[in-house]
């Protein structure tokens, strides 16, 4: 496809053609077996006079979303004189919880574009070439695909190299961190627990969180929330979910917004959060309402302190914070992943230091692990996953564990480099940390 447009649009729109048409794709791809009756009960309900047809159309398709219109990708390409007037119809015919994708794709821009160029059938054509149904190509597979994706366009773009899209042993590793302490309470029959990502990227950390609970115990109820600033990015997370969860909740639980100036989850607390904030990220853009939330002292979520402006992962950290359940109530668990300023910048009395102040002081830091250099696709910094508790463990209470996983013993390798990332770890390394953190070395 980058081939087919490469003479029409810069290399840094690439992005605008291929991610959303690689959703598109896969949307067809799900809702073509239902189509037909879909677009039946749809004219029948008309008829019917029907105020909110919505839940008789999404039980019909058999997902939460659906298209009413009498095109698919094949039908499109079946009328190659009329294909750029009839895409309109198609995509104008989603149901609106898809609109949404389709807006924050700015798909219709992109389409324009396409027919100025004359570009859009032989697009079309080569897109319906794969098939990306759920049965062929899997979820998890499709996650992947779309963080290459991400990760390619981010990489060509250069516009947030702070961004680090997450690799799928790191979030395995954190997971398993998360839930060390929980597995028997995890197991109780219908066990309700709720997992929030307030930079949710691609979505990879919820699901793996998603997938490992419901392995443990297929009976829970694991409820997905997610709040993530990029348009595209949001997009492709939303599309997902809507996939994987018939019913369309987890996808209701995504939210669009910068979580440092708009918390989209008002007064909610969570059981698990889990994270990977970007790196010295600039959060001038949020200043004003950041300093109007820290002057609210404990009403707010940045009570303890503010970093300097040019890094705002620590505001992750302490939004994160805020949305603990009380342990009263149960309390909570947090892992995120963090570069090293949140350990060793800002002098006695700065805002860093008395965020570190807060953290100590209440007692919330149960383990830090230092992790492998060059593990991450555009960084080789240095990192750290942090596991944070407001239910520690009576043998660990008033300590902290320092695990150095950033040796030759705890990764391997890569065959073959992806971006920066020429290292990973496997099953045995993963084993290995957790073997550290269960005998409190």
């Amino acid at each position: 496809v980058a081939d087919l447009i490469r003479d029409r649009f810069k290399r840094g729109e690439y992005a605008d053609v291929i991610l959303p048409l690689t959703v598109l794709r896969r949307i067809d791809c799900v809702i073509r077996p239902t189509q037909d009756a879909v677009r039946a009960k749809s004219a029948e309900l008309a008829k019917m006079n029907i105020d909110d047809p919505e839940p008789i159309l999404r039980k019909t398709a058999g997902v939460a979303f659906y298209n009413t219109s009498r095109y698919d990708f094949q039908r499109l390409l079946e009328d190659p004189a009329n294909i750029d007037q009839n895409i309109q119809h198609y995509i104008n015919d989603f149901s609106p919880n898809m609109q949404e994708v389709i807006e924050n794709f700015e798909l219709r821009n992109t389409l324009a574009k396409l027919a100025k160029h004359k570009l859009t059938f032989q697009v079309f054509q080569k897109f319906s070439e794969i098939d990306l149904h759920p049965d062929k190509v899997s979820n998890h597979d499709m996650g992947y695909i779309f963080e290459e994706l991400l990760r390619k366009f981010n990489e060509l773009l250069d516009e947030n190299p702070g961004e680090h899209f997450t690799p799928r042993e790191v979030i395995r590793l954190m997971t398993e961190l998360m839930l060390a302490t929980d597995h028997e309470e995890l197991e109780t029959p219908g066990i309700i627990r709720q997992v929030m990502d307030p930079c949710c990227g691609s979505g990879g950390m919820l699901t793996i969180r998603k997938e490992r609970i419901k392995r443990m115990n297929p009976r829970a109820r694991v409820e997905v929330y997610g709040q993530e600033v990029n348009p595209k990015t949001y997009a492709v997370t939303k599309s997902d979910m809507l996939i994987i969860a018939p019913d369309g909740k987890d996808a209701d639980r995504i939210r669009f917004g910068s979580t440092l100036s708009e918390d989209r989850f008002p007064g909610e607390t969570f059981h698990y959060l889990i994270a990977n904030p970007p790196y010295g990220k600039d959060w001038n853009a949020d200043k004003t309402e950041v300093e109007a939330e820290h002057a609210l002292g404990k009403a707010g979520r940045f009570a303890p302190g503010l970093p300097r402006k040019s890094d705002g992962q620590t505001l992750f950290l302490l939004h994160m914070l805020a949305k603990m359940k009380p342990a009263s109530e149960g309390g909570s668990r947090i892992a995120i992943v963090m570069n090293g300023s949140p350990l060793f910048v800002g002098d006695a009395n700065s805002g860093e230091s008395e965020i570190r102040r807060h953290v100590m002081e209440n007692d919330l830091l149960e383990a830090i692990v230092a992790m492998p250099e060059q593990i991450f696709y555009n960084t080789g910094i240095a990192t750290y996953v942090w596991i944070i508790s407001n239910r520690k463990q009576a043998h660990r209470k008033g300590k902290v564990q320092l695990i150095d996983a950033s040796g030759e013993d705890f990764w391997k390798p890569m065959r073959k480099s992806l971006g920066d990332k020429r290292r990973e770890m496997d099953e045995s390394h993963i084993a290995r940390v957790m073997g550290i953190y269960r005998d409190f070395e």
